[in-house]
């Protein structure tokens, strides 16, 4: 954690119908079908099992919610790691382990650590790779600042110790030096690797999302450029073959989306025409990838793209997705039709004993009946790798008593957050920086907001989980001409819906440039283009995070206070704003977002995206 510790609406989406429909021991029939008959003249073909993870974002420790019968626990790498070892007891020397980044920031003991202890959880696991996510540039330095503001500190210093300790290449293929077009030096490798399975040898490929510079604070990467995607993985991949690669697979932190898994030939549910992984693999010649494991959207993938097939698993440390390859052991080449997908896998220590399930949303429309029983996968009974724990066991320890720190206040009602509309959680966020920052408007940003504010007693982890970024406050003087451009860059974003206060907000449901059709002061008072407002919001928004660097490049930067010198966050901040006035958290009236069309497709018009 930076600044004053350490001196996701992670949008849970997806092809749920099947989730729903496919209980987590389904797989075992799949992936456990008999071979053709062997005969002697006839090699069998070789099983490749690629287990893919995305977006940890630091959630290393497992969680736990309770029923009238029982506790359901579920996540976690410890209890992710039973799963690993089931996968390579069934296929010795044939599954491949790799992430598509976002490893860390979200929770408290990944930030104290600077992602260390999510390093050391993974280096126990004996990862592969992993991907380069936008989020592995937010630590900045090594030490308290997030942000490198001086000319004396590494921006890449946290992610430079993190690389060292890991014992697996962390790698992106496409990010290169503004000044020169060189690869950084501090990157290892090209941003590939080779390994060894069967006898076969897979090269691995990593990708960052060129969407970067708007989703990390842009400070930390302005002398970083990353390059498309189609362009790198069609050179890497060539490479990779050239140096004797029977598969290559690529690990990519850029994403999409697809409401029904059912059936990984029919894609009519996921969005081909706006997400970054898709739009890479139209790209690319049919057969340049084996397999890709994608993240970023926090969304669910399980299909066949141009040929390969494609996984993501939604976020958080609590789901995971196989891909089974068999190879020809002569051509070593992939036989198509023997291809294996299983995607939004959900990772159980217990579960309940009817629906073979530990999703919590699932589970609690049928409180009363939640049997919770030890979970089992491909028939074995699931408990959590004891050397895994051991290892997060010195970081547990030291943030255990930050996170239940009580803050004496009392949540009455889950204020629960949405990604893509108002929110009562956004709605109270804002109010209460708009009110500590004694400014006219407030904007946040709801990839900031990571949690609901749970109901109970309010602890120090409890806000840590809704607002784990070290984000400053800062504030701009705008005129009402300058406000109106910067609304309008924030709602023509592909980054959800802002949440405001002090403002009326009408906007189109669909996401183009135009999005926001209208807005008012309160009560519908016009909004006068010559007189200056003063608009509170994160630093990382007011340094031209999440599609605002344009605009904020036209207003002169006596307008801006990035509150560089003061010393605290956001977070912190709104902690002693609410202990002062003994906030009471109720959800404020609702209506400052409206949205001026029906609820209709939108055609071939992007949709919100998770950074």
């Amino acid at each position: 954690m930076k600044r004053s510790l350490l001196v996701l609406f992670a949008t849970l989406v997806g092809c749920q119908a099947e989730h729903a429909a496919v209980p987590l021991d389904t797989p075992t029939k799949v992936l456990k079908a008999p071979p053709p008959p062997a005969t002697a003249d006839v090699k069998q073909p070789l099983r490749v099992t690629i287990v893919g993870t995305n977006d940890l974002h630091g959630w290393v420790m497992g969680q736990k919610e309770k029923f009238p019968r029982g506790e359901i626990r579920f996540g976690g790498v410890a209890t992710f790691a039973a799963y690993v070892n089931v996968l390579r007891a069934e296929n010795p020397d044939g599954v491949v382990l790799v992430d598509a980044g976002d490893l860390f920031q979200g929770t408290l003991m990944s930030n104290l650590t600077e992602g260390g202890v999510v390093i050391e959880a993974l280096n126990q696991l004996g990862y592969d790779a992993a991907a380069i996510g936008n989020h592995e540039f937010d630590y900045g330095p090594v030490g308290p600042i997030s942000a490198a503001t001086s000319a004396t500190m590494d921006p890449f210093g946290a992610l430079k110790a993190r690389i060292t300790q890991a014992k697996f290449p962390l790698l992106s293929t496409n990010i290169y030096e503004v000044a020169n077009g060189a690869r950084p030096a501090w990157l290892p490798s090209d941003g590939t690797v080779m390994i060894t399975r069967h006898g076969l040898k897979i090269g691995i490929l990593g990708l960052t999302t060129p969407q970067t510079p708007t989703v990390t604070l842009p400070i930390n990467v302005q002398t970083l450029k990353f390059r498309p995607l189609v362009s790198e993985a069609l050179a890497s991949a060539t490479r990779l073959r050239e140096k004797g690669a029977d598969l290559v697979i690529a690990v990519v932190h850029a994403g999409g989306k697809c409401s029904d898994c059912s059936n990984k030939n029919d894609t009519a549910s996921c969005d081909l025409d706006s997400a970054e992984v898709f739009e890479m693999m139209k790209g690319l010649p049919e057969g340049t990838l084996d397999a890709v494991v994608a993240g970023h959207t926090h969304a669910q993938i399980g299909h066949l793209i141009n040929g390969t097939p494609v996984i993501e698993s939604w976020a958080l440390g609590k789901f995971f997705g196989l891909i089974d390859l068999s190879i020809d052991a002569e051509t070593k080449k992939v036989i198509p039709a023997r291809t294996v997908i299983s995607s939004g896998i959900e990772i159980c220590e217990t579960w309940d004993i009817d629906t073979k399930s530990c999703d919590p949303r699932k589970l609690r429309p049928r409180a009363e009946q939640v049997t919770p029983v030890q979970a089992k996968f491909h028939g074995q009974i699931i408990r959590q790798d004891v050397t895994v724990l051991q290892a997060m066991q010195p970081s547990e320890q030291a943030v255990a008593e930050l996170q239940q720190k009580s803050l004496g206040l009392t949540v009455p009602a889950v204020l629960g957050r949405v990604y893509e509309g108002e929110s009562e959680l956004g709605d109270f966020l804002a109010d209460s920086l708009r009110l500590m920052a004694k400014a006219d408007v407030a904007l946040m940003n709801p990839g900031g907001l990571r949690a609901d504010l749970k109901e109970g007693p309010l602890t120090y982890g409890t806000v840590y989980e809704v607002i784990p970024f070290d984000n400053a406050v800062a504030t701009l003087d705008l005129t009402g001409e300058q406000l109106e451009r910067l609304l309008m860059a924030a709602f023509g974003s592909k980054k959800g819906v802002f949440q405001v206060s002090g403002l009326e907000v009408k906007l189109s449901r669909c996401v183009v440039p135009d999005r926001l059709r209208g807005f008012t002061l309160p009560g519908g008072k016009k909004i006068d283009a010559s007189k200056k407002y003063k608009v509170a919001l994160p630093d990382f928004l007011a340094r031209g995070g999440d599609g605002l660097a344009p605009v904020l490049a036209t207003i002169d930067p006596s307008q801006v206070d990035l509150a560089e010198n003061k010393g605290s966050n956001l977070r912190d901040d709104l902690i002693s704003f609410w202990q002062a006035k003994k906030e009471t958290f109720k959800a404020p009236k609702g209506g400052r977002v409206t949205f001026v069309d029906p609820a209709e497709p939108c055609g071939n018009a992007p949709r919100n995206e998770m950074p």
